[in-house]
């Protein structure tokens, strides 16, 4: 009883407090008196988000196949040395890039130069010899004329001239041998490439055919070697006979850089175990960056396709039911699954859910959603 008897009065407190605030408005008073007591309040509307949209456009884009390949030297060969004797000089360091008939390596001259002095001093006195038999056979033809010279001794005379030309031209061969065998103390590049590591030390002696001091690889240009498969070899050698195949080169980790080459090798046959073919392409190099050995991804242009509807790749997004992308519809944001083709720099290729002209969504996607209100803004240009 007491408890009902605080409660009626707090209720008449209550009352009196509400007619005194409203005593200056009583038609309020009456209305808030009359409003039902769980009448809902009715929700503030949606703010439009503004989001950066792109039109999506229509262009022709290259297509190109892709594959896994590895880099391999044009050229590569071990020096080794044609004429033994000690390593007396080394003039390209190790790892240097080298130009054709540059100095490598210098053997030790001295025993190579003796002998072509010798050969040269031979080769004068068999000169001085075939002079004598010339003058003595010129004075052999005088004397056989006139019958003071036998017919035998005149065919001796004869045949020592011929012998004197002979020993002549053995010594101007041996010249040329020993000649040969200095130049061989100096070891040059055969080609432009780069040097390894060195594997005879100064004052090494090495042998004909001994231990390679060295090896040379040529660095620029350089082959790219990859395996298509016989459906990708189709596609090739139909874009081989519109022209020439351009190559694009790319190393792991330095995707920014693509190094243009062109495929000039195609295998004889299929390799029947493995369904692919060995195909080359060639690249210039010029900054010699690539290295024979490495692996690298390398794509050919085999065509152009024309009327390519393209999104910007940031714009994409992805769910259970696959890839998609945010269009603005009507004010809203709607959904739309996509199929998607290559790419094309910061673009990708659709080939199903849009159309060309639809505005795709390609910023705040993580603050919007399917049917929320969105004001199309320009996309920022990149």
């Amino acid at each position: 009883m007491r408890i009902w008897k605080v409660a009626t009065a707090l209720t008449v407190v209550a009352a009196a407090g509400a007619f005194a605030y409203f005593r200056g408005d009583p038609a309020l008073l009456v209305g808030l008196l009359s409003k039902p007591a769980d009448a809902a309040v009715e929700p503030m509307p949606m703010q439009a988000m503004p989001v950066p949209v792109t039109q999506v456009v229509k262009k022709t884009v290259p297509v190109y196949l892709d594959f896994a390949a590895r880099t391999e030297a044009i050229r590569s060969v071990a020096l080794q040395a044609k004429v033994s004797g000690y390593i007396l000089d080394q003039p390209a360091a190790d790892g240097a890039d080298v130009k054709a008939n540059d100095l490598l390596y210098r053997i030790d001259p001295r025993d190579y130069q003796v002998v072509l002095d010798q050969a040269k001093a031979q080769v004068q006195r068999d000169v001085a010899s075939l002079d004598y038999a010339r003058a003595n056979l010129d004075r052999g033809n005088n004397l056989s004329k006139t019958g003071f010279l036998s017919k035998d001794s005149y065919q001796q005379r004869v045949s020592t001239l011929a012998q004197s030309e002979a020993t002549v031209l053995a010594g101007k061969a041996a010249i040329q041998a020993a000649e040969l065998n200095l130049s061989h103390t100096e070891i040059r590049a055969p080609f432009d490439g780069r040097l390894g590591r060195n594997q005879a030390a100064l004052g090494t002696l090495v042998s004909v055919g001994g231990t390679a001091l060295n090896t040379l690889v040529q660095i620029s240009p350089i082959y790219v070697t990859f395996t298509p498969s016989e459906t990708e070899l189709a596609l090739i050698q139909q874009a081989r006979r519109e022209g020439p195949v351009v190559a694009e080169v790319t190393v792991s980790g330095d995707q920014g850089q693509r190094r243009k080459g062109e495929l000039t090798f195609l295998d004889n046959q299929v390799d029947h175990t493995t369904g692919t073919i060995v195909a080359r392409a060639t690249i210039a190099n010029a900054d010699r960056s690539l290295l024979p050995g490495q692996y690298v991804s390398i794509r050919l242009l085999i065509g152009e396709k024309p009327g390519t509807l393209l999104v910007p790749q940031v714009a994409l997004g992805s769910n259970q039911l696959g890839k998609f992308v945010y269009v603005v519809d009507q004010g809203k944001v709607g959904m739309r699954l996509v199929d998607l083709g290559p790419t094309e720099g910061a673009l990708v290729s659709v080939t199903k859910g849009v159309a060309e002209g639809d505005q795709v969504i390609s910023g705040n996607l993580q603050k919007i959603g399917p049917g929320m209100p969105v004001t199309p803004m320009p996309a920022p240009e990149t």
